[in-house]
Parts: structure tokens; C-alpha cells; sequence
């Protein structure tokens, strides 16, 4: 649904996790091994994707959260052990850095730590209408936005909100 540009560096993986899963029809590109080999998982057996699955489920209810929807608990624990490592250099510059190989898991830890680091992070949202739930970056300058394309989910948002007051003016026989 997104109609802009993916969100800012490790946030894009973030993004594209989220929206492996289509709310609206049920379609999950994990289902399938090129949708799978995105993130690391051309390999991975039933217990990993189901576990990709959780993550990518408890990442979108950190992004309605974000955007003022609901709360997020299960992140945290799912990312509790991701495995990350704090790497200094020779003149004392430090970053972190993920221990080989690389695991979904780590890669996003390491993609919401440098978002919350760069303060971006918070601005990784879930769009507001249920039967989307598409994650989208919110670049709006009050940081405010609650769809993920105004031209598509605000618009049936807006038509479904003029409907439903059209019909209650008419039963109250009001002009609408």
C-alpha cells in the first residue's frame, strides 16, 4: 500500500519484514523460498519461519504503537537474546556490529538500535485502517501521519466516516 519511498537505512528491513504479510488478502510472501531468501530464511526449517513470523507480528504491533495504536509487550522478549556485539575501534569509535552469520533477529536488534539511535525509530508506523496494517515510514513534518497512503486507506477511512454520518442524519431525517 505504501506510496512513498522505504523507510531510512537498517529501518527498510524493518519495513519490508512487516509487510511481508498482506493484511487484506492473507498473502505471505515467507510463504514462498524467494520470499523467505529476503531475509536470510532459504534454508530455514518450520520452527524458524514460525519464529520470523512472531517477530514480524510483534514488530508491527511496535509500529501501531508508534503511531498511537495499541501497545507493544512481545518485542522485547523476542529480541531479549538477539545477538549483538558492541565493537571499538583503534581510536576508540564505538559501534555495534552483529557476530557471523547474521540472524533475522540480530539484524533487526541492530536495525531499532541505530533507529532509535539516528531518532528514527519512532517514526516506523503501522497505517491505521484494520484490514491493511501496511508498516510505512512517516515523514510528515509533525510526524503525525495514519494511513499509509492518504490516497487509498484515508480516503476509505474519510468516504466510510461521511457514509455512516449520511446515514445517521437520514434516520434522524436531517439534511446531510
Amino acid at each position: 500500500m505504501n506510496d512513498r519511498e522505504s523507510a531510512p537505512g537498517g529501518l527498510a528491513l524493518v519495513e519490508a519484514l512487516v509487510n511481508t504479510l498482506d493484511v487484506e488478502t492473507g498473502a505471505d510472501t515467507l510463504d514462498s523460498a524467494a520470499g523467505r531468501a529476503r531475509f536470510g530464511l532459504a534454508d530455514a526449517g518450520a520452527e524458524e519461519i514460525d519464529a520470523a513470523r512472531a517477530l514480524r507480528e510483534a514488530l508491527r504491533a511496535a509500529c501501531l504503537a508508534h503511531a498511537g495504536h495499541g501497545t507493544s509487550g512481545t518485542l522485547d522478549a523476542l529480541l531479549a537474546d538477539a545477538p549483538l556485539r558492541v565493537s571499538v575501534g583503534p581510536s576508540g569509535e564505538a559501534s555495534l556490529r552483529l557476530p557471523e552469520p547474521p540472524t533475522l533477529r540480530g539484524r533487526v536488534a541492530l536495525a531499532i538500535a541505530e533507529g532509535t539511535a539516528a531518532g528514527t525509530w519512532l517514526r516506523l508506523k503501522a497505517c491505521e485502517a484494520e484490514d491493511c496494517r501496511w508498516a510505512y515510514y512517516d515523514r510528515s513534518p509533525a510526524g503525525r501521519r495514519r494511513w499509509c497512503s492518504m490516497s487509498v486507506c484515508g480516503a476509505r477511512t474519510k468516504m466510510r466516516t461521511y457514509r455512516a454520518r449520511a446515514r445517521r442524519d437520514a434516520a434522524r431525517g436531517e439534511a446531510p
